[in-house]
């Protein structure tokens, strides 16, 4: 029988590499062989530590204001599509999977000359411009939000996939490293792949009456700085995620739908602060604004964010606590994974 092999790509940001990683324990299921084509960013670190053999691409970004170098982009995108189809010839995959970014295009394109099988997911409310385009070379476009999936006859609502590990956190690893108060409940600032500077200020202008009432826990990023208090625990990152999440009781966080739909899975009450539009496409509030049409979360926007308005929404979301764990056990996380790789299995050939 002939081995079964498919190349995963995405990457730019951990949004477009995590949910890949999610994936692995069910394609090791299907496929011989797994390869990771992308760049030599964010991707490269998080894939090879999880023993994916990774080749390496150039790929440019998709800048929206007009300079030089989106003149250049068309010309560096070629280069990039040539280097993918040299690497697929190579590997000879029977399917490509792409969880979108810039990086993920050049090997969608070529994917689709050398009439290879595309899968790609989107996991925002809204299609992100790597996607859009895919969308023109892809098989199949996964989506996260079931309304997503109604924009083109080639979407399917899988859900969002959901790394194992999430499931399995341990609050005890956390508790033994930090002055925990136990009379107290424990909220949780956490800015993304990147950090969060807008997040990462708010806690340090409001950390005396933050820690007057709870415990807190801080993931601050790289650019974070470095304080001390009582029931305050910093660190910049964590390859330990699900302890952390296991122990909040509110977790204050941006609105990546990776992030949002993990927090969710494990019935976390969340407090959002998306990207605001201006620094982003607006992809974040677009998701943080359907979780609180739907009772999943409560949003604050960046622009009033402040030490009152901090602590008033904080008081408000553990207040919702019922609202938010009713409308949790409606949904169906568990099956995504296995939906996509369904899908992705049904492709070939």
């Amino acid at each position: 029988m002939k081995k079964k092999t498919i190349v995963l790509t995405g990457g730019g940001t951990a949004g477009h590499i995590m949910p890949n990683i999610a994936l692995l324990p069910y394609l090791k299921r299907h496929f011989d062989n797994i390869f990771y084509i992308g760049t030599n960013a964010m991707e490269k670190d998080i894939v090879t530590k999880n023993n994916i053999p990774f080749y390496e691409i150039n790929a440019t970004k998709f800048v929206r204001k007009i300079s030089l170098n989106t003149f250049l982009i068309p010309f560096k995108l070629i280069k990039s599509v040539c280097q993918a189809k040299k690497i697929l010839k190579k590997l000879k995959p029977d399917v490509i999977f792409s969880k979108g970014g810039y990086v993920s295009v050049p090997v969608c394109i070529a994917g689709k000359k050398l009439k290879i099988p595309v899968v790609s997911h989107e996991s925002d409310l809204s299609m992100g411009l790597a996607n859009k385009i895919i969308l023109k070379y892809a098989n199949v476009v996964c989506t996260s939000f079931e309304s997503t999936a109604k924009l083109n006859k080639k979407c399917v609502f899988t859900g969002s996939p959901i790394r194992n590990q999430i499931f399995n956190g341990n609050k005890q690893n956390i508790i033994n490293k930090f002055d925990y108060d136990q009379s107290k409940k424990t909220i949780m600032f956490m800015g993304g792949s990147l950090g969060a500077t807008a997040i990462n200020e708010a806690v340090y202008s409001s950390i005396n009456d933050l820690t007057k009432l709870y415990n807190v826990l801080h993931i601050s990023g790289k650019n974070g700085k470095k304080i001390t208090a009582k029931n305050y625990y910093q660190v910049e990152f964590c390859d330990n995620i699900e302890d952390f999440f296991d122990l909040c009781d509110v977790c204050i966080c941006r609105s990546g739908a990776n992030t949002i739909f993990e927090l969710a899975s494990i019935q976390k009450n969340m407090l959002l602060i998306p990207l605001p539009k201006g620094n982003s496409r607006g992809d974040q509030v677009e998701n943080a604004k359907n979780f609180e049409k739907n009772g999943l979360a409560n949003v604050l926007m960046q622009e009033d964010l402040n030490t009152t308005n901090l602590l008033n929404s904080i008081e408000k979301t553990i207040n919702n606590t019922n609202t938010y764990s009713q409308n949790f056990k409606k949904l169906d996380f568990k099956n995504a994974n296995n939906k996509i790789v369904d899908i992705i299995q049904k492709q070939i050939k």
